[in-house]
């Protein structure tokens, strides 16, 4: 009877015991396959370029000015002027025809010369919008005669004979020696024989004139012994002039 117990024993514990082999953790095997891929791109550690230098960046590249249309005219003035802007001579303006250009766009200074004397004026220069520029009335004032110029600026009775006043006008940016020659016709009554006669009397005047100046001086012009004198307005015939 004992057998049977024991016989129960037994079998119970070898149970006890396949049943602990059955449960233990079963292990991955190890294998050659490389380890999973990170799914995660890495931190980059990029550089910002500051706003300062990316305008340097921008005015280093050639950046094409906008230009405008400019006209100067010098309305019939009787000279052929350069023509300066900004201190650069650009063409040659004539009194039968205005110079056109192409300005960059803003403020520039605009000029023209008689020898010393010169006609300047600021103008602003626009895209598409035509600016003009005439100095002709203010040449005329200022420099009134662009070439060296002789002429007669008072003449009067001077007993027998006239006297004519003759102004000499240098507008060069040198000294001359100018001259004129003078003219006068005139009538009278030749007293040895009372009869009318006709003749003409000439002189020649000159002198220093320094550049960009102006200078007048007298001559007298003496008729031929008589009376009962007329004359004509005396004239300028002839002109010269040579570097001092």
């Amino acid at each position: 009877m004992k057998i049977i117990p024991l016989l129960a024993l037994f079998i119970a514990v070898c149970c006890i015991l396949a049943s602990g082999c059955v449960a233990q953790t079963k292990k991955d095997p190890v294998n050659g396959t490389a380890a999973p891929t990170s799914t995660f791109a890495p931190f980059t550690n990029t550089t910002t370029v500051p706003i300062s230098n990316m305008t340097n960046v921008t005015n280093a590249t050639n950046v094409t000015k906008l230009k405008g249309p400019l006209r100067v005219s010098i309305s019939g003035y009787p000279a052929d002027l350069p023509l300066t802007i900004d201190n650069e001579t650009i063409g040659i303006v004539s009194k039968e025809k205005p110079l056109d250009l192409m300005i960059d766009e803003g403020v520039h200074s605009v000029m023209v010369c008689v020898g010393r004397i010169c006609e300047q004026e600021n103008v602003t220069i626009l895209f598409a919008k035509k600016t003009y520029v005439d100095f002709g009335e203010r040449l005329r004032r200022d420099v009134e005669f662009p070439e060296p110029t002789a002429r007669i600026v008072e003449f009067f009775k001077n007993g027998d004979g006239v006297s004519v006043n003759v102004e000499f006008i240098n507008p060069l940016t040198k000294d001359l020696i100018m001259a004129a020659e003078i003219s006068c016709g005139y009538s009278y009554i030749d007293d040895r024989t009372d009869i009318k006669m006709g003749d003409s009397v000439r002189g020649k005047v000159s002198e220093w004139v320094e550049a960009g100046d102006r200078v007048t001086t007298r001559i007298d012009l003496y008729f031929a012994s008589g009376h009962s004198y007329s004359y004509d307005v005396p004239t300028i015939t002839a002109v010269s002039t040579k570097d001092a």
